[in-house]
């Protein structure tokens, strides 16, 4: 009871001090049979019935939907400042946003890749299509917006990254990615096409704008220049970054601005 009504003070008092509109909505996951909780922010100017694009801002690992806004709650300012919608869907404690081959429980891919872009376009001003939609996230979350905006290009047409986890096949112990993808050799498939180093090998017919970070001192960097590296070799057009920092909320709470403009300016170029 205690935790429940820390979480609604911390988030009345984040609402109270921007003219961006929090709002916590439980989605039904068809494919899970269950509702998931998801915070959906609004800039000031929604009343107005434009339509407006959406930046979806995924979590890490043993994290959950309200750590952006209670841990960053500046990315409500940016909603305002840059015109958009952010949606922070739960993507589970160590879902990766995998759909686990093992685990009909976890089906992640689905909910957050497609099933939560749906309902969001059903009860919400949104510009509803790929132009109008973009993903990115720290962490786990980072894998996410590469994993997701690969294999649903079709919705997405932007993608990010902050501190991503992006070789998840070498991250076999501790992180619950053993829990969705099985056993290692029986399911060597999984563990090798499934990440985010090995996904972007298959690039989409349909382009992509995308933006990775990482800090200089966080334990993931080398995972993410694997990427850079791969993605120059393969000739993918993205935009990398290296910063001072660490893998914790002082440095994401600065990347996300950086990453927002980037999205802005995305739109601004599709949505012409």
């Amino acid at each position: 009871m205690k935790k429940i009504f820390l979480l609604s003070f911390v988030l009345l008092s984040a609402i109270c001090s921007t003219a961006a509109t929090v709002d916590t909505v439980a989605i039904y996951s068809n494919s899970m049979h269950r509702k998931i909780n998801t915070v959906v922010i609004r800039p000031a100017s929604y009343k107005d019935k434009k339509r407006f694009p959406v930046l979806y801002l995924l979590h890490g690992a043993f994290g959950s939907y309200s750590n952006w806004i209670i841990k960053v709650p500046h990315i409500q300012q940016l909603a305002d400042q840059y015109q958009m919608m952010i949606v922070c869907p739960d993507g589970g404690y160590t879902s990766w946003y995998y759909d686990s081959p093992i685990d009909s429980t976890y089906k992640f891919e689905t909910f957050v890749g497609t099933e939560i872009p749906q309902y969001i376009d059903a009860n919400y001003n949104t510009i509803a299509n790929r132009n109008g939609r973009a993903i990115t996230g720290l962490s786990m979350g980072g894998h996410g917006g590469i994993f997701l905006s690969f294999r649903h290009s079709d919705l997405y047409s932007a993608a990010g990254s902050m501190s991503g986890a992006l070789h998840a096949t070498v991250i076999t112990k501790g992180y619950g990615v053993e829990l969705r993808l099985g056993d290692t050799i029986a399911n060597r498939k999984y563990w090798n096409d499934w990440s985010a180093l090995n996904i972007i090998e298959k690039y989409p017919k349909d382009s992509l704008d995308i933006i990775i970070d990482c800090g200089t001192e966080d334990r993931v960097l080398p995972m993410n220049r694997a990427v850079h590296e791969k993605m120059l070799k393969l000739k993918i057009p993205h935009e990398y970054t290296e910063r001072p920092g660490e893998h914790n909320w002082k440095y994401w709470e600065n990347a996300i601005d950086y990453q927002v403009l980037f999205f802005r300016k995305h739109f601004d170029r599709v949505l012409k």
